[in-house]
């Protein structure tokens, strides 16, 4: 598939099965999502390679037990949740597993992204686990001052994002800032959980950092970058 725009979308469905599929855009095509998911409920998309100008799958407003598994994304801008709370009464994203991807020189790896607005959204209950990341410009970022209307609103993010769990995340970053979790000083991240998590910069000289705003949560195991505002569980060290 090779389209002007959006390639698949899935709006407003149940017991969704997509497997097999290809999907490629140039690099530079705006807009053009490979599969995009809104208010659907149990959706599967499985053994899919994706090269896009946008996101290679993104989830939106309403969708809710949504699994992900053995896709290979690249180009593009990684897999994402959201956008979200663009408006006031905004349905959320919650019940999402994104297992065994394969990122390949993305804009990002996984990523949440909400508006800095007043909203009632939500999302919670999210894995990313077994991912590979190849010369990513952000493996893992939550930004919560997404904007691409200017000027941007000064506000804060009113959705509420809640466990969230990184597990087995390997690979390599294109920036130096491999981790960035950029939450609302109104609605903090909640249970933020990293397990296992190794990304180092792509470069010979300097050394992968982690960023973090108004988020807490904990790490176990090793988790590479060193992340501050999650705490280490000493249960499991």
């Amino acid at each position: 598939i090779n389209s002007q725009k959006f390639h698949i979308v899935i709006d407003q469905s149940n017991n969704v099965k997509i497997d097999g599929v290809k999907v490629y855009a140039d690099a530079d095509s705006p807009n053009t999502d490979g599969i995009h998911i809104g208010k659907s409920h149990s959706v599967n998309i499985t053994n899919s390679r994706i090269g896009t100008g946008d996101d290679c799958i993104s989830i939106g407003p309403g969708s809710t037990h949504v699994s992900i598994q053995g896709i290979q994304c690249g180009p593009g801008h990684g897999i994402s949740i959201g956008s979200l709370g663009r408006s006031e009464d905004e349905q959320g994203v919650e019940n999402v597993l994104v297992s065994n991807v394969d990122f390949t020189s993305t804009d990002n790896g996984v990523r949440i992204k909400t508006w800095g607005k007043y909203s009632k959204s939500f999302v919670r209950n999210i894995v990313f686990q077994h991912i590979k990341m190849k010369m990513v410009k952000n493996p893992i970022i939550i930004n919560q001052h997404y904007c691409l209307d200017k000027p941007c609103p000064k506000k804060e993010s009113g959705v509420e994002i809640s466990n969230v769990r990184y597990e087995d995340i390997q690979g390599t970053s294109n920036t130096e800032v491999a981790v960035m979790l950029d939450c609302s000083r109104e609605k903090p991240c909640t249970d933020i959980v990293m397990r296992n998590v190794n990304l180092v910069l792509q470069r010979i000289n300097g050394s992968a950092q982690a960023s973090c705003n108004n988020a807490n949560g904990l790490a176990n195991d090793v988790v590479v970058p060193f992340t501050p505002c999650l705490k280490r569980d000493m249960l499991l060290i």
